[in-house]
């Protein structure tokens, strides 16, 4: 650089020349300075050659290897620009995206070839079915018909805001959150879907439901049989999902029992800080002994 700020030419590599130490292909510099993420440091006018500053190599090797973990062009540009810590945090916050996603596609994929093969009884096999006993519970619910699409939306909404005011107005939360579904809940039918959670004090529940309107309840509970299969977090996407059900289905066919209510999904988590191969949800059946002929 002169003392005026101008760039001096000798100090400057050729697009080969800079591709060449930075292990990259002009093609691919050329890319990365239309996509703005690489800006030559100087571009001739007449002739339009581009050159590059030697300290730019580290900059271009960066991009090349976000790249190769499929990270978006805009979210490479805003890593490349932070500093050193918060750049790490960019990534390691994208990545547990990714390694979520990733969970998720795997849990899908051996859903899919179970259903493909044939094989419905092995897929089942994987999931571990026990029951227990429930005690009588008074839970403020919000219901909603909703497709498989929007459903995870309408949990993690809904339950937020039943447990603010358990805490806030019903005495607190007194057991496990869960979510009823009194009908089907796919890509074509909507339920109705019932978030509950249960709160230590009935009387304050009433009165806060009846203050607070807009579709919401307290009701008692009563005391159930569940059984019940757990799940990760990653299995618990639609349709994956369905095979933890229908294996506890099963399993309840297969065990004297019957159905006595609606199935439920029971969040025993934090499900923000929960990862993707964790427990995070048990799929349960309220359940009986089946009458004797």
């Amino acid at each position: 650089m002169t003392e005026d700020g101008a760039v001096d030419d000798a100090e400057l590599l050729t697009i080969g020349a800079f591709a060449a130490r930075a292990r990259l292909s002009p093609k691919a510099l050329r890319l990365y300075d239309r996509l703005g993420l690489l800006p030559p440091a100087h571009v001739d006018g007449p002739s339009g050659y581009r050159y590059y500053r030697a300290d730019q190599a580290e900059r271009a090797r960066l991009v090349a290897q976000l790249r190769q973990l499929d990270m978006p062009l805009a979210l490479i540009a805003e890593v490349v620009s932070l500093p050193g810590p918060e750049a790490a945090e960019a990534l390691s916050a994208y990545w547990a995206g990714v390694e979520e996603r990733l969970a998720g596609q795997r849990t899908l994929a051996d859903y899919l070839r179970g259903r493909l093969s044939g094989r419905s009884s092995d897929m089942y096999g994987k999931f571990t079915v026990e029951t227990t006993e429930t005690a009588e519970q008074f839970v403020i619910t919000e219901s909603r018909h909703t497709l498989a699409d929007h459903l995870p939306t309408f949990i993690g909404e809904s339950l937020g805001r039943l447990e603010e005011a358990a805490r806030e107005h019903c005495g607190g939360v007194a057991a496990v959150p869960y979510v009823a579904y009194h009908a089907e809940v796919t890509q074509e039918s909507d339920g109705p879907a019932e978030s509950c959670v249960p709160v230590a004090d009935p009387a304050a529940a009433r009165s806060w439901a009846e203050r607070y309107g807009r579709g919401v309840r307290a009701r008692t509970e009563p005391a159930t049989r569940l059984a019940y299969t757990r799940i990760t977090k990653a299995q618990v996407a639609y349709p994956q999902i369905i095979a933890a059900f229908e294996a506890v289905e099963e399993w309840i066919a297969s065990n004297g029992l019957e159905i006595t209510g609606p199935c439920r999904e029971l969040y025993f988590t934090d499900w923000t800080t929960t990862g993707p191969d964790d427990p995070a949800c048990d799929v349960a059946f309220p359940v009986a002994e089946r009458p004797t002929p």
